[in-house]
Order: structure tokens, then sequence, then C-alpha cells
């Protein structure tokens, strides 16, 4: 059997069909479309790209981010470096104010010791040491154009430090209380009992001449007894680290308070002061209070 010509052909039947369904898409295109062809194909074209946009503007915002990190990471070295040199300039001012500030607060303790003792104290500023040397001591500033001479007792407002040794014009060397030639009388303060401290070195001293029946316990403390007439009665010298009797007499070793090796400053005694110096009770003034105004008359 013959098959059937298809009438889809290049036929007068088949363009009729082909014009019919060429109407029926552009009815359809335009329905879908509408009536302004050019705002659809916009929205086609938006719907499109707007993937790419998005993609493009978070690739701009990324790079956008990326240079300010970047700046900020810059500016905050920058600021980094700036600090540390900040601090370390800082700390070397510190460094450099710190011996004046320990120096003020010495000389601060120095105005407190010169209100609790009533003397004529004169003050002096400490140059150099040469100690632990053999026969070593504290040069300090001022001497013969202060009017100061040998044997004048020189204290801090930890302790006893020690004595004038030589003067010179403008320079004196203290004989420290715990040098080998040292000698100050003492008295420990629960037993009463006196005797003569001599340096060992090393801030430490020993007292000779203790009668071997006095009871002397360790902590307790030595102070001036004024029988050197270089001391008056009643400074603290130190305290006792050790007892030891023997057959003549009782061996104290003693930890002197004053730091010798720390000072700064130190106080000068008169020459020859009073046996014993009763401490200054005068309390500091006080300001007087204004008085009140007076109330104006009401006329």
């Amino acid at each position: 059997m013959a098959a059937r010509p298809s009438n889809w052909g290049w036929t007068p039947t088949g363009r009729r069909r082909y014009a019919l369904m060429a109407l029926w898409l552009g009815h359809g295109a335009w329905v879908l479309v509408g009536r302004v062809p050019g705002r659809a194909w916009s929205q086609v074209a938006t719907t499109f790209s707007h993937p790419f946009q998005r993609l493009a503007t978070g690739f701009h915002d990324w790079r956008v981010t990326r240079s300010q990190r970047a700046a900020d990471l810059e500016h905050a070295r920058t600021e980094l470096h700036l600090l540390r040199q900040e601090l370390a300039d800082r700390q070397m001012e510190a460094a450099r104010l710190a011996p004046l500030h320990a120096e003020a607060e010495e000389a601060k303790r120095l105005l407190g010791l010169k209100v609790q003792v009533p003397l004529e104290l004169q003050g002096a500023r400490i140059l150099s040491s040469t100690r632990p040397g053999a026969f070593g001591g504290l040069v300090i500033e001022g001497g013969i154009d202060r009017g100061w001479r040998p044997d004048q007792g020189v204290i801090a407002p930890e302790g006893v430090v020690g004595r004038l040794w030589s003067v010179a014009p403008t320079q004196s060397l203290i004989l420290p209380a715990d040098a080998p030639n040292a000698a100050i009388g003492v008295m420990l303060t629960r037993s009463r009992a006196t005797g003569v401290l001599q340096g060992l070195g090393d801030g430490r001293a020993e007292i000779r001449y203790v009668n071997p029946q006095e009871v002397v316990q360790p902590g307790e403390a030595v102070h001036t007894s004024g029988l050197d007439r270089v001391f008056p009665r009643g400074l603290l010298v130190g305290y006792v680290t050790d007892v030891r009797p023997t057959d003549l007499e009782l061996k104290v070793r003693v930890q002197l308070a004053a730091p010798l090796d720390r000072l700064r400053l130190v106080l000068l005694l008169p020459l020859e002061p009073p046996l014993e110096v009763q401490p200054s009770l005068r309390p500091p003034a006080k300001p007087l209070p204004h008085p009140a105004p007076k109330p104006k008359a009401v006329r």
C-alpha cells in the first residue's frame, strides 16, 4: 500500500497552514510580550544580567574591603611602632627620673627626722662610695666650707650611718659604722646593757664589753647610749642577730639598720651633742580659719 503524501509540504494547503501557525505564534507573542515590546525585552535582559551584576558588585566590594583592610593594617602597624617608640621614651625618662624621685623621697624622710630630733642638723648628698674596700667610706658634698669637723655623727632616717673621718675644703669622708676601726657607744633596749659597737663589714657589727650575765635575745633593738659624745642617746643603730657568750664578755652580733650602700642623703649632727635629746612633740601649725562674713542688714 502506497504512503499518502504529506499535506504539510509547500502546497497551497500547507502554505495556508503555515500562515495560520505564524498568525497564532505572532498573536501569542503579542499576548506574552505586551503592547510595548521594549519593556519586556528590557525585563528579560535585566533578569538575565542580574546574576552577573551581583557577581560584579560582590567582586568590587571584595576588592574595596581588601584594600581597606590593607590600609587599616598599615595604619595599625604605624601606630604600633609609634606607641612602642613612645613607650621606650617613657621608660628611658622614668629610668632617668627614678634617682631623682628616690632622692626626693629620701629628702622628705630626712625632713621628718629633723623634726623628731630637735638639733641643728645639716643635710649632705653622698657623692661616691669606696665601700666595701679596706678602710672604705662614703664621700659627701661639703666640708670646711660648711664648718664641719671630724667626729661629727652622721645619721639617716633608718638609723646611724657613722661619723666624719676626714674633712676637706669641699668634701668629707664618712667612716661607716660597719668599718673595722669604727666604735660607737650603744645600749640594748630590753636589758639596758651598754657596750661598744665595732664594725665587721658588710653592714654587720659586734657589741663588745657586755657583761656575760646579761640576757640578750636575737631581734632586740640596739640604740646609741650617748656615752661616746658623738651621738645622743636613743638613736637606732640596728638589731641583734646572734649572741655568743664567752668567759669574759658577751659578744653580740648586730645587723645595722641603715642601708649604707643605698643611701643618697644623710644628716650631720653638731659636734659633741647633748647626752639625751627629747623628740619634738610640737604639733604642726595650722592656718587660722578665715572669719565668716557678717550678714548685711536688710533695710
